[in-house]
């Protein structure tokens, strides 16, 4: 469902509405509060490395022993049946299931002393995305007290401000779903709704969906299949809201959000007819792959944080999921069959594609789940939950590329250097992009994390 909330007040960076209306600044200059706000956020985006940020979240969960940090020496219970190879940077093997991305291990930087404090989907995937456990659900119903943090996109798109053009934030792919039980720590929380992200999503036989679009009482659009579809009922429904007294009753945000949808100039960011056959095929004609590529078409009409879903179950679909990583069991036959390779091709073709167009260099891309899998393999042939050390991918966005940060005891249990939380990589993320202390607490919101110096 794409939430489209009502307008919230903001306070301006380093100076609230009161202080500027009380010292005379705007009237002085004639300004007024929108102009300020575009102006700090133009600023922020000046003087800073990274422009905007793209998540690949692999939810449920990948194995760090059979993609990033293998182990050859250890026993076969723990390295499992595939063997590294060398990646084009001296030092990092990689999994034999990722040859393209071995090719490109120079685009990026591996860190491989991932930790948590969670092996629940729904606690783990809150910390994840919040960088705190606070206000989280676990699969019981358990919720932990307090009220739960905003995600990294919704932080981005309070910092930069609204935007009449493009959503700051955009996620692809449905709500997070753990035993069909959502997670907490998706949207805006305490920020409103104006911040919770702008949803959408992609399947292969249907094209771009967007699931549950309200924009009116009883005026929805959904089980858009096509681009001749798309661009009818685009225009079906700006005609029918321009003939509706009801639109007066729309506040700003709704309206920008309608307008983008409605706008032909707007709208052709979501419709992937428009890239030639071999991009598309580059990326990989399968759901993950074609996201990825409306991912780098987001961020190149302006959208500043797109969080991309692998799956919106943690389940495979063999449990009856829509091919999420938590594979308890035939671990190695999925796998294989299935996530190693799409990976390795939908994540090559992006880093790929931004860096010949440019984009790399101001777009961070970060690649993670919520948790690690068990270096020790159980005996339904499958890897279970491991938080207490895990690996993560980051290229791009100002961040120094050809890096491994950290490392992993001889069985890949427990960091054994530079031990790393989620809340210090999406605080040097942000900080890429000029999100830092000062700019969260200017903007009432708590800093977590500590920066990874080696990556900057």
């Amino acid at each position: 469902m794409l939430s489209i909330g009502r307008m919230r007040t903001h306070e301006c960076r380093g100076w609230t509405r009161r202080e500027l209306l009380r010292v005379g600044m705007l009237s002085a200059v004639g300004l007024n509060l929108a102009d300020v706000q575009r102006i700090e956020a133009a600023e922020v985006e000046r003087r800073t490395p990274a422009k905007s940020v793209i998540l690949l979240w692999l939810w449920g969960g990948p194995s760090h022993l059979d993609s990033f940090d293998m182990k050859p020496k250890a026993p076969i219970e723990y390295r499992g049946p595939y063997s590294p190879i060398a990646s084009n940077l001296p030092g990092l093997d990689v999994c034999e299931l990722l040859p393209q991305l071995a090719k490109r291990a120079n685009k990026y930087s591996v860190i491989r002393s991932l930790r948590g404090t969670s092996n629940d989907h729904g606690i783990a995937g809150t910390i994840g995305l919040t960088g705190s456990d606070v206000g989280a659900a676990s699969l019981s119903g358990q919720v932990l007290t307090g009220s739960v943090k905003p995600t990294h996109g919704s932080i981005v798109s309070k910092v930069l401000g609204f935007s009449p053009g493009m959503p700051r934030f955009v996620a692809v792919g449905g709500h997070l779903q753990q035993g069909k039980r959502p997670i907490s720590g998706e949207g805006g929380a305490a920020l409103g709704p104006m911040h919770d992200p702008f949803r959408l999503d992609y399947h292969p036989d249907r094209g771009i969906e967007i699931p549950h679009l309200q924009l009116l009482d009883g005026l929805t659009a959904s089980g858009i299949d096509s681009r001749e579809r798309l661009m009818a009922q685009f225009d079906q429904l700006a005609q029918r809201v321009d003939r509706s007294a009801g639109m007066n009753r729309l506040d700003a945000f709704y309206q920008q959000a309608f307008a983008l949808l409605t706008k032909a100039g707007s709208r052709e960011v979501f419709d992937l007819d428009r890239e030639p056959d071999d991009a598309r095929r580059r990326f990989g004609q399968f759901r993950f792959g074609q996201c990825c590529l409306l991912a780098r078409r987001l961020v190149e009409a302006g959208a500043r944080f797109v969080q991309v879903n692998w799956s919106s179950h943690v389940e495979p679909v063999e449990d009856l999921g829509d091919g999420g990583w938590d594979m308890h069991d035939r671990f190695f036959q999925q796998y294989q069959d299935r996530h190693a390779w799409m990976l390795d091709q939908a994540l090559s073709a992006l880093l790929d594609d931004l860096d010949e167009r440019g984009l790399l260099a101001e777009t961070a891309v970060v690649v993670v789940g919520e948790f690690g899998r068990t270096p020790k393999i159980n005996n339904r042939a499958g890897r279970d939950h491991w938080e207490h050390c895990y690996s993560g991918l980051v290229a791009g966005g100002g961040m120094r590329s050809g890096q491994i940060v950290g490392a992993s005891d001889r069985l890949g249990e427990y960091p054994i250097a530079r031990p790393i939380t989620t809340a210090d990589l999406f605080a040097t993320v942000l900080g890429q992009m000029g999100i830092d202390t000062t700019t969260l607490t200017t903007n009432g919101l708590l800093p977590q994390g500590n920066l990874i110096e080696e990556l900057l």
